[in-house]
């Protein structure tokens, strides 16, 4: 290899390491930051030219990503998630029926409106409701990231790495959501059933007393708009209509206001993703560029004889190894070997998404959770998790492989 292929190489696995960690010790630099300076050490040492690093950004990503969380914001400024809070404590009863609904409504609306804003809004509820039920908060903490990773995996817009999943692929938006829902909804089931096993203690039969919550403002014209927008959004996804489309259309409806003013809802915006999601792109695109992409992805290939399994092992190696949008990025080409490019599209989505359960450091969502809590003095150890998270990776990975060979 040449002095540039090394140093290219230097650099990818110096970037691919801060994203995977989050940080370097010392620096204060996030995901967003190691992949953007990680791009630019690539563009700067001509690793990867400068108009092809534009190239290799892929705009219907950011548009989706962008559009999603201005939904997000709006539903966030509405009360809408107030409400759904508000629900959940009137109709919990016990710790088994919490736990439940808990998992039920992570899950459903992680799918709605990506897993990282749920986890976001809800982790500081369950410990308000957990702290005032002097329940432990831990397994309702696990409950939370877990459904939320799980339930996302059912649309194309429930997390990350579906969404450039989706803008590879084509597949359409109810076609993704037919082929995955059933697992989602299993995991979910899953989730409940070990969370209830090992921690008996916690759900033996026992009543609340009833609670309430402090009051919040609820701007019910803005909810009604939201959810026209949201609703319009779907239909359309439904009927065909380009996902980026569709999320920019319900996105600009919201952003036609005389009410709230665009700071607002700037403010509530992730930068930092959208920045980091442009990174990713360049440095993924630069393995291609020096000619490592094919040699990198045989080292990892197992060969079983069912490439469904295959493909899964692979994707939860590397989502594990690099983190799920990456991995996402980094074994795109090898769908092209696939029988059914469409199952094999399917099947990364799946595994990438099952894959972050595994530990605490699987997903973002698990590390949103973890440092919430953290700063409430409730410690979710990396021990403690992994305790739940090994049987409930391996239970829904098993599941979808099973379901996915069935329907292929």
């Amino acid at each position: 290899m040449t002095l540039l292929t090394w140093a290219s190489l230097l650099i990818i696995t110096i970037t691919i390491i801060g994203v995977s960690l989050g940080r370097y010790p010392i620096l204060r630099m996030n995901r967003a930051t190691i992949a953007f300076v990680g791009a630019a050490a690539l563009i700067i040492i001509h690793a990867i030219p400068l108009e092809q690093a534009y190239q290799a950004i892929d705009l219907n990503t950011i548009i989706l990503l962008f559009s999603i969380m201005v939904l997000n914001a709006n539903f966030r400024l509405c009360g809408f998630f107030y409400l759904v809070t508000k629900y959940i404590v009137n109709f919990a009863r016990t710790p088994k029926r919490l736990l439940g609904i808990l998992i039920l409504f992570s899950g459903i609306l992680s799918a709605l409106f990506l897993n990282d804003t749920i986890v976001l809004v809800f982790t500081p509820i369950v410990l308000e409701i957990t702290l005032i039920l002097k329940r432990n908060p831990i397994p309702y903490l696990i409950a939370l990231a877990t459904s939320a990773n799980v339930g996302s995996v059912a649309t194309i817009i429930g997390n990350p790495q579906n969404i450039l999943i989706g803008n590879f692929s084509g597949i359409s938006f109810l076609e993704f959501t037919l082929y995955l829902l059933p697992v989602a909804l299993v995991g979910l089931a899953v989730i409940w059933a070990i969370l209830i096993l090992l921690y008996q203690k916690e759900f033996s039969r026992a009543e609340f007393n009833p609670i309430s919550l402090p009051e919040f403002r609820i701007f019910r014209p803005l909810l009604r708009k939201s959810i026209i927008s949201a609703a319009l959004m779907f239909c359309a996804l439904l009927l065909g209509v380009s996902i980026p489309i569709a999320a920019m259309g319900a996105a600009s409806l919201l952003l036609v206001t005389r009410r709230i003013k665009p700071e607002r809802v700037f403010s509530e915006i992730d930068w930092s993703l959208l920045v980091f999601f442009a990174g990713l792109f360049i440095v993924t695109k630069s393995i291609d560029s020096i000619g490592l992409g094919d040699q990198l992805v045989s080292l990892l290939t197992i060969k079983s004889g069912n490439e469904i399994l295959d493909l899964t092992i692979l994707s939860t190696i590397a989502s594990n190894l690099i983190s799920n949008v990456p991995a996402v990025l980094f074994l795109k080409n090898i769908i092209q070997g696939f029988s059914d490019p469409k199952i094999g599209w399917l099947t990364m989505a799946m595994a990438t998404t099952f894959a972050g359960n595994l530990t605490l450091l699987g997903s973002v969502a698990n590390l949103i959770v973890a440092e919430s809590a953290k700063k409430k003095r409730i410690i979710l150890s990396f021990g403690e998790y992994l305790r739940s998270g090994i049987l409930i990776t391996l239970l829904t990975l098993l599941l979808g492989v099973l379901w996915l060979s069935l329907v292929s």
